[in-house]
């Protein structure tokens, strides 16, 4: 059995430096004219990718540089000129899924390392054969595929690197290649600027047909009236008697709201088959939720190669995040409920909630930056590199030394006293405070 890389999302350098400190083995990043996360991407300039990768390798990381869009002819006729200064920086992968970009970067640069992008959509062996025969050093597979079937293309292929997601948002379209976005507000998740219109709250309104013959509405929306819970059966006319159920109610109705992926139980064995590397999803998620989920991968991966059983209280650790209601995605079969969730839009909170970082400490305190309300008596948690510590907080003041009821949230700086058993260095903590269930 192999110890897979653990690949973290890196949106900034913060969210690189924070991957590293909680155990990543390495992270990825792009360009954000070419890869799809045109959002939240602090990588936009020579200066910062030299950062980025400077620091990766200082540490003797791995730094995978994203070029995944579909591009059209004007980002084809700049990309080389745009990506020489990139390269220059020896970033240790390429993660691509044009095939004619691929053709132009190992024409130009053949000793350059490329990754094929989860967006070409690799699900048999075949395919990983032929991206193996074009010089590409690691597929990384759709979301689609099961363990069986990653585990019939590790031994069909056994000369190419698999890379698998454990982690993060899934998509209702085939690993990302969704046009919807595009459709409903110009913003075309194929050149990084996806909406997730997928997830929008949709409601019914009532309409009528202009002289056209055209739908239009009636009234501006029913969200001012009280939507009685209804259920809509649908059935399209070339298959009579198949039906699609929805459901609304005074929320909306969610239908194409994917659950969020968590396969942290299958670490093992995707270890075990002989995957190299374990991806969490999220270059726009926060410092926090990187934090988190790599602590908790890193843990799944260091017990696995260890041989000792699955933690079941690393499950309980990922609730702790913002979340769409889990799954564990095409790993295993499910019906379709365990895939989507028709109840709700918008991510539940978690069993957790960070209330601040720590900026300073000494002998008798902890100083904290507030991010949200909390008080003397909650039940905390202290999330750091070296490990978490849950205690309670019998005090609290200003910074004045003036004493405090509560925390008001952001913008607010307290003093907590110090707990027991404090980890040496509070780099990158969080202080969460547990929810009531």
């Amino acid at each position: 059995m192999i110890s897979p890389e653990l690949l973290a999302p890196a949106g900034t350098q913060e969210h690189l430096e924070t991957a590293f400190a909680y155990g990543a083995d390495a992270v990825y990043a792009g360009q954000p004219r070419y890869s799809l996360r045109v959002r939240n991407n602090s990588f936009k300039d020579v200066s910062a990718l030299s950062t980025g990768i400077e620091r990766a390798h200082t540490l003797g990381k791995q730094f995978y540089l994203v070029s995944n869009i579909a591009p059209h002819n004007s980002k084809v006729q700049t990309y080389l000129r745009d990506l020489e200064p990139a390269l220059e920086l020896k970033p240790d992968a390429l993660i691509m899924s044009d095939p004619g970009l691929i053709m132009l970067v190992r024409e130009k640069w053949p000793g350059q390392p490329v990754h094929l992008s989860v967006q070409a959509n690799a699900v048999n062996w075949a395919t990983v054969e032929f991206w193996r025969r074009q010089g590409i050093s690691r597929v990384i597979l759709s979301r689609e595929l099961a363990l069986n079937e990653i585990r019939e293309i590790r031994d069909r292929v056994p000369d190419m690197e698999l890379e698998v997601f454990v982690h993060g948002a899934l998509c209702m379209a085939y690993s990302g290649r969704c046009l919807l976005s595009g459709y409903m507000n110009h913003r075309d998740a194929n050149q990084g600027t996806c909406t997730n219109a997928c997830r929008w709250n949709y409601k019914e309104v009532k309409h009528g047909h202009d002289q056209t013959d055209d739908l239009i509405a009636t009234c501006a929306s029913s969200e001012a009236k009280q939507v009685e819970p209804r259920e809509i059966l649908l059935e399209e006319p070339n298959r009579p008697g198949s039906f699609i159920p929805a459901y609304e109610d005074e929320h909306g109705t969610y239908i194409m709201n994917s659950r969020d992926l968590r396969a942290v139980q299958h670490v093992a064995e995707l270890a075990n088959i002989g995957v190299h590397s374990l991806k969490i999803e999220g270059r726009t998620k926060s410092t926090y939720y990187v934090a988190r989920t790599t602590q908790v991968y890193r843990q799944a991966i260091d017990n696995a190669a260890q041989g000792k059983p699955f933690d079941m209280g690393l499950m309980d650790e990922l609730e702790a995040l913002s979340n769409r209601g889990y799954t564990e995605g095409f790993l295993r079969r499910h019906l379709p409920q365990e895939y989507q969730t028709y109840e709700q839009g918008s991510s539940s909170l978690g069993t957790q909630q960070v209330v601040g970082t720590i900026t300073d400490a000494d002998n008798r305190w902890l100083t904290i930056e507030v991010k949200n309300k909390f008080a003397p008596g909650d039940e905390l948690e202290l999330i750091t590199p070296a490990g978490n510590l849950r205690f309670s907080a019998d005090g609290m003041e200003n910074r004045n030394g003036e004493t405090m009821t509560h925390a008001p949230g952001s913008g607010h700086v307290v003093r907590i006293p110090k707990p027991d058993q404090l980890p040496d260095t509070l780099d990158h903590s969080y202080l969460t405070r547990i929810l009531p269930a």
